[in-house]
């Protein structure tokens, strides 16, 4: 029986999973949700900038790098709407990774003028923020497991919160948002 060569044989091998992207929140107690909202009656502007108070991470776990909020005021589902948004507007070219030239997107953030800058080129999205450090580098993901992993954030945060809320889960705005932004594998 003939082995492939390894790492025995003194070859190295790749890895396969080259940028490894964790997105993630919490919630505040802080600013919590006024206790008379109607979760199920909600309007959008409520979903996306009144409730669900906290701050939000996006981490490079291979890299052990984080860019993060520390305001505890970040409107979290609003965030993770917008990036997913964000995400299908780096994707308007119509040569995809193949597009040399450069598209961007920015997040605001409502109550502060600090932005999260988006840049794609080719295959690859940079993400820098306003808050960062001038030398330091932007964290760096393949379009694809940005939008993967948007997707996912988005539907496991709306399960976390209609956990909490189980209303929420008859919102038709919610219907809306979890039918334009599907899970993608």
């Amino acid at each position: 029986m003939h082995s492939a060569p390894g790492p025995a044989q003194g070859l190295s091998t790749r890895d396969t999973i080259t940028y490894v992207l964790d997105i993630g929140y919490a919630l505040s107690n802080r600013f919590p949700d006024p206790p008379q909202t109607d979760y199920r009656r909600a309007d959008v502007r409520a979903l996306r900038h009144d409730l669900f108070c906290g701050d939000v991470y996006l981490a490079d776990t291979k890299a052990d790098r984080e860019l993060s909020t520390a305001w505890g005021w970040v409107p979290v589902l609003d965030f993770a709407w917008a990036l997913c948004a964000i995400v299908e507007h780096l994707d308007q070219d119509p040569r995809g990774s193949r597009a040399s030239r450069p598209q961007h997107a920015e997040l605001d953030f409502t109550e502060s003028t600090d932005l999260m800058h988006f840049e794609r080129r080719f295959g690859w999205v940079d993400i820098e923020a306003d808050w960062m450090q001038r030398d330091e580098e932007p964290l760096t993901f393949s379009h694809s497991e940005l939008r993967r992993e948007a997707r996912d954030f988005l539907h496991d945060l709306l399960a976390d919160l209609t956990d909490l809320h189980d209303d929420l889960a008859e919102n038709p705005a919610i219907w809306t948002l979890q039918a334009r932004f599907p899970r993608v594998s």
